[in-house]
């Protein structure tokens, strides 16, 4: 290792390795999927033990956070190539390294997380002159004083891995807030059904860990047309309707990914704020 970053375990920041070192793994072995350098150069500097994260997610969860942010990637792609100019908004950000992929030179980028997170966030990936890092939570609504976003260039909000853990009014409060303050605006995040929450939150009491998700999502287009008359679903999918499946992977893979599909427990939503 070229530098030696240790953290404390047990801590917030522990909880913000699993999704980079899935997609530093996994991208070494399925670039063609997702071909994360910035997370593999991370991970090769982390002082961490990833033995029992790599032990948890497997090969199954790994590869649903690839694809994850895989779908994000060409959401994000396709909308700043209509808006070259355009702010991005990291809702939860981590150690999210999606601006490393999908920068086409011109964009604005913001990363909005927790004090801790953004702390030990921005000893590997600090800001730039086109990219900021703000430590407060998204419901603290005076973080829209830290951006500078011009709505006539576009702006698309994103979030993987956040909006189930909190309650549905908390995420529509967000939602309308942003209706609200950025009219015309997109906003892509991943949804699990209810199906999906009972079984999480099963398995989290069993291993006596007090982690919960919350907030299921059914049918978008029903849910979001009785949230508000400004909301437009302008897609969504299963989480992995649009990856080519690998026959290599495992059986086990295979097996939860049909599985995945047929009950559609994972899901993108693209929602667009109307003016």
């Amino acid at each position: 290792m070229s530098e030696d970053f240790s953290l404390e375990l047990g801590s917030i920041e522990e909880t913000m390795l699993g999704p980079i070192w899935a997609r530093a793994k996994y991208s070494k072995l399925y670039p063609e999927l997702l071909n994360d350098l910035q997370a593999i150069q991370i991970v090769e500097k982390i002082d961490y033990d990833f033995t029992e994260i790599a032990k948890y997610l497997g090969e199954w969860r790994s590869l649903g956070l690839l694809v994850r942010a895989r779908n994000f990637d060409v959401a994000i792609k396709k909308f700043i190539t209509r808006h070259p100019n355009a702010s991005v908004v990291n809702i939860g950000c981590g150690l999210d390294t999606t601006f490393s992929r999908v920068d086409n030179g011109t964009i604005n980028w913001y990363n909005i997380d927790l004090p801790d997170a953004i702390t030990y966030r921005n000893q590997f990936i600090p800001e730039t002159s086109r990219s900021k890092n703000i430590s407060k939570s998204v419901f603290d609504y005076s973080w829209i004083d830290e951006v500078d976003i011009k709505s006539e260039d576009g702006v698309i909000f994103f979030a993987g891995g956040f909006v189930y853990y909190f309650e549905e009014e908390e995420i529509r409060g967000l939602v309308t807030f942003l209706i609200e303050r950025f009219p015309g605006g997109e906003f892509i995040f991943e949804g699990i059904s209810n199906l999906a929450i009972k079984v999480i939150n099963r398995r989290a009491k069993k291993a006596g860990s007090d982690i919960r998700v919350k907030f299921g999502i059914g049918d978008p287009i029903k849910l979001f047309s009785n949230w508000s008359k400004n909301i437009e679903v302008i897609d969504w999918y299963t989480l992995w309707a649009r990856t080519p499946i690998n026959p290599n992977w495992s059986k086990n893979t295979h097996k939860m990914l049909k599985i995945s599909e047929r009950f559609k427990t994972g899901k993108i939503i693209h929602l667009k704020f109307l003016r």
